[in-house]
């Protein structure tokens, strides 16, 4: 990556093939695929998916769950010892990162105003107070560290109340009239059919692609499925504050390698067959665990990641991958830039936004093996 710039990866983007909403139906999406070795693109669709991929493929998986992190509270005090005031202001809190038990990494909108020891209030649809929170630390962008209870006592099940009181936290990108508008919808669409351990503050948009039918056609075929859980945080997707490559530093991002999927990829591996990864997560967290490993059998464990894979990186394990077209000047078009090389990828995307693709979260897909 040396010499490179975050501004070599940008690209102007139609605001029109940004989508607004996922296709009408799960797996209609159109896909692009491209041949690593040539370069050369194939429009087709995402129900062809199946036939792209050969018996004994191992395909990887994300199975992190979307938790409703959006949340909006009443500021009611401006110190730790100041007794309870009325609900005040409405701010909005965007859960990032667990930090400790019963507190959490977040951003806060309007961030300067919510100082250190102030207490905010968290009520249900109804107007009851469900849960409360004291700013522990302030940081940079507009970050808390937040410390939760409720009515003065531990949080006993914190996702179960986020379930309650939370929204989806879709984009900036993705517009809705307000809070609560296509909230059902979302809360499906915005999550894949394969999802089960919640903790992910972003959907693992590729996987958002595959349908029941579409996974029991890649068995029948004998594709084998693995899954891995990697958390995403708003680091994967936020913007570049650098100018250069080597300066760029990524969140850190929570992951589970289950002792049989490193078994199935140290298996795949040995036996010559191509490893297939559903989305950038599961590229960074197979890439990360290799790195981890220096060479040797993946075991299972769980762990944290800041990988940034751009240009010049040498991936260890990843043959293929499905992903969605990503944003401009960032970590994610890096990572495909790398596994692809930059100059063919934005050539693939000015390919895509000629041909009207839909981009980012609820857009298309690509496929580059």
């Amino acid at each position: 990556m040396t010499g490179l710039r975050v501004e070599d990866f940008d690209f102007d983007l139609p605001a029109e093939l940004i989508a607004q909403q996922p296709p009408s139906e799960r797996g209609q999406s159109r896909m692009l695929a491209m041949d690593r070795a040539t370069g050369a693109l194939r429009d087709s669709n995402f129900a062809e998916f199946p036939s792209l991929l050969e018996p004994g493929d191992l395909l990887v998986l994300n199975d992190s769950r979307v938790i409703p992190a959006r949340l909006y509270a009443h500021r009611t005090a401006t110190a730790t010892n100041s007794a309870p005031q009325q609900p005040t202001a409405l701010v909005e809190v965007l859960l990032t990162e667990p930090a400790a038990e019963n507190c959490w990494r977040a951003l806060v909108k309007p961030g300067k105003k919510v100082g250190v020891g102030e207490r905010l209030a968290f009520l249900s649809p109804s107007g009851e107070l469900e849960l409360e929170a004291e700013v522990l630390e302030r940081g940079e962008f507009g970050e808390r560290l937040l410390r939760f209870s409720q009515v003065a006592s531990p949080v006993e099940d914190f996702f179960a109340v986020l379930e309650r009181i939370g929204h989806i936290p879709l984009p900036p990108y993705i517009r809705r009239g307000n809070a609560d508008a296509d909230a059902d919808a979302d809360r499906e669409r915005y999550q894949t059919v394969f999802s089960r351990d919640p903790g992910s503050v972003a959907a693992p948009t590729a996987g958002l692609h595959f349908t029941p039918q579409i996974l029991g056609a890649l068995a029948a075929k004998g594709v084998e499925v693995a899954r891995v859980t990697l958390h995403v945080g708003l680091g994967t997707f936020s913007p570049l504050r650098v100018d250069k490559l080597d300066e760029v530093r990524l969140h850190r991002e929570r992951y589970t390698l289950s002792e049989s999927t490193a078994e199935a990829v140290n298996r795949a591996q040995r036996e010559g067959r191509r490893i297939v990864a559903v989305g950038t997560t599961v590229v960074r967290t197979l890439e990360h665990c290799a790195l981890q490993a220096k060479g040797c059998r993946l075991q299972g464990h769980s762990g944290v990641t800041e990988i940034f894979i751009s240009p010049g990186f040498k991936f260890r394990l990843v043959d293929a991958v499905l992903t969605n077209f990503h944003l401009p000047q960032s970590s994610l078009l890096m990572l495909v830039s790398a596994f692809a090389g930059r100059e063919p990828v934005l050539a693939a995307y000015a390919h895509a936004i000629r041909q009207r693709y839909r981009f980012f979260s609820y857009g298309d897909c690509m496929f580059l093996a």
